[in-house]
């Protein structure tokens, strides 16, 4: 089992920055791919980003491209997004999974992840 536990949400103007942190206990987290996931009232799950075991692996989502930066921490059992220029289309519940993987490949496919946090919210207000 791997527990995860998202922070850093919040309320934030158009144009600002957040970053997320997702900690992790359990199984040892270097074993795991980890992702963000996000959803808006209404709408369904969709991928944002996704990470490596290694960190050296990293993919985004369109929208997100060059304005999401993910990162781990393999001795702190954390991964990070760090969300610039945020736009009012970003609010959403922002949830960390985890892939258990046995090399360093990643998903952009929810469906692969076998362990989800609770969520943290993000509003970006115009």
């Amino acid at each position: 089992q791997v527990q995860l536990v998202e922070s850093g949400g919040g309320l934030v103007q158009a144009g600002g920055s957040l970053r997320l942190s997702c900690a992790a206990s359990g199984r040892p987290f270097s074993l795991y791919a980890m992702g963000w996931f996000r959803q808006a009232p209404g709408k369904e799950r969709e991928f944002v980003a996704t990470i490596s075991r290694s960190g050296g692996n990293t993919d985004y989502a369109d929208p997100v491209k060059g304005r999401f930066t993910m990162s781990r921490d393999n001795a702190k059992n954390t991964v990070y997004l760090q969300m610039t220029s945020l736009k009012p289309e970003d609010t959403a519940v922002y949830y960390c999974a985890a892939d258990r993987r046995y090399s360093d490949v990643i998903s952009a496919t929810g469906e692969d992840y076998d362990y989800w946090g609770q969520g943290t919210q993000v509003t970006v207000s115009s």
